[in-house]
């Protein structure tokens, strides 16, 4: 039978006639992606966990209106980032400068396949690793551990124009690789509590 679920329009059957052997099938292929997909997000793991907890939960209680000719997996990634929005806008207020990004990353929702901004998101990761040394470790200090300017420059010992210098440096470097979607593709990956510059 798990074979048979391989085949998504008799999936998408099972699923709205109520099998649950389908949703198992489901979870279990989609679940692990999904975490990893929302951990992208939110950088927290037991949260990532709930918002794709919620995404399946959503999925069975409208299962009977699933169409039977769509793509699951984007749907499902949809839904992720979908739910991800969902929480920050219901957790804090949204400044003017992160409503931007959030409409940005919006546009880029509507643009592409949720999973290329996966695949966006894992390579900003890798041209991070490739910075300079010490460029990519004032980098990392600020934006992943959101330390300010003036903590960086006591916890390195360096001069804070020296910090300035190398987050410049940083985002010229990862500018010209990664172009305009730079500061969105940032604002995805360390959380709208970073600082962008």
């Amino acid at each position: 039978m798990k074979e048979a679920f391989s085949n998504t329009i008799f999936l998408i059957k099972r699923l709205r006639n109520g099998d649950e052997a389908a949703y198992t099938y489901l979870v279990d292929t989609h679940h692990h992606r999904l975490c990893t997909f929302a951990n992208s997000l939110v950088n927290d793991s037991y949260q990532a966990q709930d918002i794709v907890q919620n995404v399946f939960m959503a999925l069975w209680k409208k299962r009977k209106s699933l169409p039977e000719d769509f793509n699951i997996s984007s749907f499902l990634s949809r839904s992720v980032y979908n739910e991800f929005i969902d929480q920050y806008r219901k957790n804090q207020s949204l400044l003017a400068l992160e409503k931007r990004y959030i409409e940005a990353l919006n546009l880029v929702i509507e643009d592409k396949d949720t999973e290329s901004i996966e695949q966006l998101v894992d390579i900003v990761k890798e041209e991070i690793v490739t910075l300079p040394p010490k460029c990519k470790e004032v980098f990392v200090l600020s934006r992943q551990e959101g330390l300010t300017n003036i903590e960086i420059s006591e916890y390195l010992k360096i001069s804070i124009k020296t910090v300035e210098g190398h987050i410049t440096r940083a985002f010229s470097i990862l500018r010209k690789k990664l172009g305009d979607k730079t500061d969105m593709l940032l604002f995805l990956l360390f959380g709208p509590n970073r600082k962008l510059t």
